[in-house]
C-alpha cells in the first residue's frame, strides 16, 4: 500500500471495546493505516480491552459512555448528539463505521455532519469545505439472526437505510455479498474478506500449561483436547457443541472441552455443564490476552456458531494447521471446504457436530490433512496486506 504524502484522517466507530472479532478488524485497519500516512482515531462505547489494545500502541481513542449495544431511544439520542460534537472536534476525512448497531445511527450523524457550517479550513493552498466519506462494514448482517419475522423485516429496513447513507458498504463474505439489502443501492456494495498477520503460536506444551493455570483441577495427559476461542453468547450456538461433547463421553471417547473466552452466557452455560454433569470435561476458562497464541493446545478446533460474518478465530485456528468442525454459516465456507479442509455441519445440530467430532479422532489422518489443506489456504487468500489495501482503496 502506498504512503499517503498528506495525512488524511479516518474516524473508526465501533458500538463495543470488549475484544472479539469486530475489534481484531478495528485494531488491525487502524494501525496498518496508522502505519502508511494515515492518521487514526478509534471512537467506541465502554472502556474495554480494545482501548487498551489500541493505546498501547499510540492510537488515540475516544470512548462514549451510552454508546451500547442494547437499544435505548433516550440513550440513542444522546450518542447521536456525542457523535455530531465528535465529528466536530475531530472534522475525519473518512468514518468506517462498524456493526449493526452504530451503523446506522453513525451514518445518519455524519449525514448531518456533512450539510451543518462547519466553517473552512486551508488544505492543498485551497479553501475547502468539509465533509466525510462514510464507510460501514457489515461484520454479518444482524436480519440473519434468529428474531421474529416483523423485527427481521424492521433489522432490514435499517440495515438498507444504513446501506443507503453510506458512501460505500463492505461485505467480509460472500454469503453476507449477496444476502445484502440491495434496492437502489447495488453498486455500493463490495466484498472484502477479513485478513490476517503471521501468528507467533507457542507451542502445545507451553500452550496447555497455561490454558491449565486458569483451571481448578488437574487434566489427564491422555485425554484429546477440544477447543475453541469464543465469545460466550447465544449466537455461538456452544449448549450443541458442549451436548455433543457430552454424547461422546458416554460412548467411551476420553475428551475434555475447553472454551476460552468470557460473555453474559457465562451463568446459563455453567448450569448447562452442571446438568449434564460434566465439571470435569467440559472447562469455561474465560479471557486469555493473545488466546490465539494458545491454539496449539487444541487437538481439534470448533465453531459451532449460529450467525457470522468472516470468523477471525477460523483464520487463527487454520493458521495452525488444526483439523476443524464448523457450522455453515456466514462466510465459513469461504474459508472451510466440507471434507477437503474441514468438516462443515448444520447450526443448531448436536448430532452431527458429534459425528463429526468422532471422525477426526477415529481418522487422525484425514484430519491432518484437512488441516494442511486449510493452514495453505489461508496464508494465500486471506492475509492482512490484502484487506487492508482493498479498504484503502475505497476510502479514496
Amino acid at each position: 500500500m502506498r504512503k499517503k504524502t498528506a495525512k488524511t484522517k479516518v474516524l473508526y466507530i465501533i458500538t463495543k471495546s470488549n475484544w472479539g472479532g469486530v475489534q481484531r478488524y478495528v485494531f488491525d485497519m487502524a494501525t496498518n493505516v496508522a502505519k502508511n500516512g494515515y492518521e487514526a482515531v478509534v471512537t467506541f462505547g465502554g472502556e474495554g480491552t480494545l482501548k487498551n489494545n489500541l493505546e498501547n500502541v499510540g492510537i488515540r481513542t475516544i470512548s462514549i459512555s451510552n454508546l451500547k449495544r442494547d437499544v435505548n431511544m433516550f440513550s440513542e439520542w444522546k450518542v447521536f448528539f456525542n457523535l455530531l460534537k465528535i465529528l466536530k472536534a475531530e472534522r475525519p476525512d473518512v468514518v468506517h463505521l462498524n456493526s449493526s448497531k452504530i451503523g446506522g445511527l453513525g451514518a445518519l450523524a455524519v449525514r448531518v455532519y456533512n450539510i451543518l457550517p462547519q466553517g473552512k479550513m486551508l488544505r492543498s493552498n485551497k479553501l475547502t469545505k468539509l465533509k466525510a466519506r462514510i464507510i460501514f462494514t457489515a461484520h454479518g448482517w444482524a436480519y440473519k439472526e434468529e428474531r421474529s419475522s416483523v423485527s427481521r423485516k424492521m433489522i432490514k429496513f435499517f440495515s438498507w437505510l444504513t446501506v443507503m447513507l453510506s458512501h460505500a458498504t463492505i461485505t467480509v463474505s460472500v454469503n453476507d455479498f449477496e444476502n445484502a439489502p440491495k434496492l437502489f443501492v447495488k453498486k455500493k456494495i463490495k466484498m472484502i474478506h477479513n485478513g490476517i498477520p503471521e501468528i507467533k503460536f507457542k507451542d502445545k506444551a507451553i500452550s496447555r500449561n497455561k490454558i491449565k493455570k486458569y483451571l481448578n483441577t488437574s487434566i489427564s495427559s491422555k485425554t484429546l483436547w477440544i477447543g475453541t476461542i469464543s465469545e460466550l453468547h447465544k449466537n455461538k450456538g456452544l449448549p450443541f457443541a458442549i451436548h455433543a461433547v457430552h454424547n461422546l463421553i458416554r460412548k467411551g471417547y476420553d475428551i475434555t472441552f475447553f472454551i476460552i473466552g468470557d460473555g453474559e452466557e457465562l451463568a446459563r452455560l455453567n448450569q448447562f455443564i452442571k446438568k449434564l454433569e460434566l465439571e470435569n470435561n467440559v472447562f469455561l476458562v474465560g479471557h486469555i490476552d493473545e488466546a490465539r497464541a494458545l491454539l496449539h493446545a487444541y487437538d481439534i478446533f470448533t465453531l459451532t456458531s449460529l450467525k457470522e460474518g468472516l470468523p477471525y478465530v477460523l483464520l487463527e485456528a487454520g493458521l495452525t494447521g488444526l483439523p476443524i468442525v464448523a457450522t455453515n454459516v456466514g462466510g465459513v465456507s469461504d474459508i472451510v471446504e466440507n471434507m477437503k479442509s474441514g468438516i462443515l455441519v448444520h447450526p443448531k445440530n448436536s448430532l452431527e457436530i458429534e459425528r463429526a467430532l468422532s471422525f477426526l479422532i477415529d481418522f487422525k489422518k484425514k484430519g491432518t490433512e484437512f488441516g494442511g489443506t486449510l493452514k495453505e489456504k489461508i496464508k494465500k487468500d486471506f492475509t492482512l496486506e490484502q484487506m487492508v489495501a482493498k479498504t484503502v482503496a475505497i476510502y479514496e
